[in-house]
């Protein structure tokens, strides 16, 4: 996400920081590090983390679901007859 410019892209929106879509991991971090309160680096560092960990609760919540379906990428043939 740093690579493809969310920095550049965090800056131009300071002014909407207080919206709730701008509330998300990656926004969080870096309007900290805007604010003086962390630095670049520790602001990466915790998008890392924070990505990390928003993903694991998506893992858990999906598998409490249990009408979710699976798929491997390559097996393009039972995702076909799945949704077909």
């Amino acid at each position: 996400m740093i690579s493809k410019g969310l920095v550049k892209e965090v800056e131009s929106l300071q002014v909407y920081r207080h919206k709730n879509s701008l509330q998300t991991v990656g926004y969080k971090e870096l309007f900290d590090y805007f604010d003086g309160v962390t630095s670049l680096t520790e602001a990466i560092e915790k998008i890392k983390q924070n990505t990390r960990r928003f993903a694991k609760r998506q893992i858990t919540w999906f598998k409490k679901d249990k009408s979710t379906t699976y798929f491997l990428p390559e097996n393009i043939n039972r995702i076909i007859e799945f949704i077909g």
